[in-house]
């Protein structure tokens, strides 16, 4: 016995440190023989990533999977866990292959790392054969390469940005961010402004587009790449904005699902995604943040914020189990005669120490907000331009060890050191 080929073994690079595009909206049903495994099954249906799929969880193995489509009809990916011999499996597999229906993946859990075996089963139709243990993403990172393996364009990374109260600054920083993000790293960005009657990228930009997200989600049934790379306004040769109406003609209802076509298209043609979520809770601003790849909290230092902050951090940890948590940035700080909640002591109340922090700086911030520019372009290499450089790192995740502050003596140490090395 040898190991099998990559696509069919355990994985043990950390699944967390790859984009992992989710599952469409099939049907997945899973025939588990032992709780370990089951347990798995039901830790994914939790992840966000497989929150388009509808899932089912059986015991029994192969034998309850051929007993099941006897008289139903086969969904669109059947999972199976095995624990015996070779010649059992692929009897299980022939008789189930008698009741398959024509487009019916089926991926087969085992114990064996065996190249014969897994060649059998390829031989036979079968999508996938995982060798377990391995870890709950690993899985859903198998699953989701049954959907999009070989597709021409990369996964975007989507990156949501919220407010833990009105007025903390989450726009400002979404868009500079996002700014710093197309700068540092030469990458195309998007910025949605996904709040629609007071969305702020226009401004802030100093762009007046005709059309934007509004085009997009009223009219799902347009909707595609070439209607979306319409509506974007460019900013630079890196930056485009998906600008929000601003208009308070129509009330702006959406479902839960309103959005997921254009995600889905940005995802597939942008490397990054900027998304300026709006303070409120919805459906659809619920699942943006729990769908993003990274998200950023900003608030400021007092209790209201501090509650809606805890509040918000523990929804998007339970609801992004597998994921990192949500980045915090406080911000605001210092401002004059208005007691505040000191850094560390926000920090140890909610237990996670803050990425950033913003200084306040009404001059600076205002200066931006009504020039149409961005921090770093008002001030280039200041402290707040490079505290949005350093957030852009850190949710790209290339983030860079802080360095001290250079004296005279830098260069005369560093050439001493250089000449005992040699």
């Amino acid at each position: 016995m040898t190991d099998v080929p990559v696509p069919a073994r355990a994985l043990a690079e950390s699944a967390a440190a790859r984009a992992i595009p989710p599952l469409p909206r099939i049907s997945v049903q899973a025939f588990c023989e032992t709780a370990e495994i089951a347990g798995l099954m039901n830790e994914a249906i939790a992840d966000r990533r497989m929150s388009r799929a509808h899932v089912k969880v059986h015991m029994g193995g192969a034998p309850a999977a051929v007993e099941a489509y006897r008289i139903s009809p086969t969904p669109n990916l059947i999972v199976i866990e095995t624990n015996g011999d070779r010649s059992t499996l692929v009897d299980h597999l022939d008789k189930l292959a008698e009741y398959c229906d024509s487009g019916t993946k089926v991926v087969v859990i085992g114990r064996l790392n065996d190249i014969v075996l897994y060649r059998e089963l390829i031989s036979r139709g079968v999508s996938d054969y995982l060798v377990a243990p391995f870890a709950v993403l690993d899985f859903v990172q198998a699953l989701s390469q049954l959907y999009h393996h070989g597709t021409a364009n990369p996964i975007g990374r989507v990156i949501a940005v919220a407010g833990a109260k009105g007025g903390v600054g989450a726009s400002t920083l979404a868009h500079n961010v996002a700014w710093s993000i197309s700068r540092l790293f030469d990458v195309a960005t998007t910025i949605v402004d996904l709040d629609l009657p007071y969305g702020t990228a226009g401004l802030d930009f100093n762009q007046d587009p005709p059309q934007g997200i509004a085009e997009a989600v009223f009219a799902p049934d347009r909707l595609d790449a070439n209607l979306v790379d319409r509506l974007l306004s460019k900013c630079t040769d890196r930056l485009s904005i998906l600008a929000a109406p601003a208009l308070l003609e129509r009330p702006y209802d959406f479902t839960e699902t309103a959005f997921d076509g254009l995600f889905d298209i940005l995802r597939a043609t942008v490397p990054v995604v900027v998304l300026d979520v709006p303070h409120g809770w919805t459906a659809w601003s619920r699942r943006a943040l729990i769908g993003a790849d990274e998200v950023i909290v900003v608030a400021a230092p007092d209790l209201a914020n501090l509650r809606n902050a805890k509040n918000l951090i523990d929804v998007l940890k339970n609801g992004r189990p597998n994921d990192a948590v949500p980045k915090l940035v406080l911000n605001g700080i210092g401002v004059p005669k208005r007691p505040e909640i000191a850094a560390s002591d926000f920090a140890k109340s909610l237990d996670l120490q803050p990425s950033a922090t913003l200084p306040f700086d009404a001059k600076l911030f205002g200066t931006a907000s009504n020039n149409g520019q961005m921090l770093g372009e008002v001030e280039p290499g200041g402290r707040v331009a490079e505290t949005f450089n350093e957030i852009a790192r850190t949710v790209m995740g290339r983030s860079e060890p802080r360095r001290g502050k250079r004296t005279l003596f830098d260069p005369l140490v560093s050439r001493l050191a250089r000449l005992k090395a040699s």
